[in-house]
């Protein structure tokens, strides 16, 4: 079965096509001009992902040396993420599915993410932990089956991403952020200053992001006086600031394998790209534990997670999941994940 996978829901403009579980094309156009702005302009990102949708179809379909009538299912992401964003690539995709006469299903992009270290694999050993650590989303989920979910943990304010673009924007470096800390992390001393590390009551699985960024904030007045640190001293608190956020990722994790007895651990979002994140979790196979990541090209948001996700439901269902009658929809729908 060919699936042609439609991905829109912030500042990428992707579209993929997937033969069965495996990936022949996979065309991405990240919208990097928002970093002018320090932050993703919503309706900006909207009227690109309008210039851009049909060129990268093309470009993905002929990657995949397919046409459009070659396809049988059609994808597309309808949540959660910029409600202008998510309107273009998913109407798109449904037009398609009408003019073709092909099943269209609709795609939680977070529910992508969580099966994104499984692509190109006919079978996915259940339960598994998965952790998803991206710029909008942290959550620790429990997955007992094929898309029978059990969140255990989320965070109650910021996301593990969204800490280390405020951290950057903090020490002038720009935005992205995280990738930029990363490279300046593998430098630095992670005992240069220890930040600390929420801790938050009556809840063993939640995390918290806000405190460390508002920590930073006071060292950085405290001992800068409003410059910006330099040389060692950044690679140093990048390091630290790094190690702090990593650690509080991996110990909870880590609690919750151990308390639900789960040997297997996929780590996924645009995070688990993160240097310190992929080696602070590798150590967890010294206790003979399986863990996952995904492909570097699959952490951040991209349609062959859509297109992969999409068609482990639509082979599961055996139906078009009512997809035309879905609606594109800012959040995430904790109750029915």
């Amino acid at each position: 079965m060919l699936t042609l996978a439609i991905e829109t829901s912030c500042d990428e403009t992707s579209a993929s096509v997937l033969d069965g579980v495996s990936v022949l094309s996979n065309i991405i156009s990240t919208q990097l001009f928002h970093s002018k702005f320090g932050g993703v302009v919503p309706e900006v990102a909207s009227r690109e992902h309008l210039k851009k949708i049909i060129p990268v179809t093309n470009e993905a379909l002929k990657d995949a040396g397919v046409s459009l009538q070659d396809i049988d299912l059609i994808c597309g992401t309808t949540e959660p993420g910029l409600i202008g964003a998510l309107l273009v690539g998913a109407n798109f995709a449904k037009s398609l599915s009408v003019s073709l006469g092909k099943p269209f299903v609709p795609v939680n992009h977070i529910k992508a993410h969580l099966y994104s270290p499984f692509i190109g694999n006919e079978r996915i050993d259940f339960p598994f932990l998965g952790l998803i650590i991206s710029g909008g989303h942290t959550l620790l989920i429990l997955v007992e089956g094929l898309f029978r979910h059990r969140i255990i943990g989320k965070t109650i304010d910021d996301a593990a991403g969204e800490a280390f673009d405020k951290a950057a924007k903090l020490l002038g470096l720009g935005y992205p952020g995280g990738r930029l800390i990363d490279d300046l992390a593998k430098e630095g001393d992670p005992e240069f200053h220890k930040f600390p590390k929420a801790v938050i009551k009556n809840s063993e699985f939640d995390f918290s992001f806000s405190g460390i960024k508002t920590s930073l904030l006071y060292y950085l007045r405290k001992h800068f006086s409003g410059k910006l640190p330099e040389g060692d001293q950044l690679r140093g608190i990048c390091a630290s600031y790094q190690r702090a956020i990593v650690d509080m990722l991996f110990e909870k994790t880590f609690r919750a394998a151990v308390k639900f007895d789960v040997k297997n651990v996929a780590v996924s979002g645009g995070v688990s790209a993160n240097s310190g994140v992929r080696g602070r979790f590798g150590e967890m196979r010294k206790e003979d534990y399986i863990i996952l990541f995904p492909e570097s090209e699959y952490t951040s948001d991209n349609a062959a997670m859509i297109g992969f996700a999409g068609f482990l439901e639509y082979s599961s269902s055996k139906s078009d999941l009512a997809g035309l009658s879905v609606h594109a929809r800012p959040r995430i729908d904790y109750e029915n994940f």
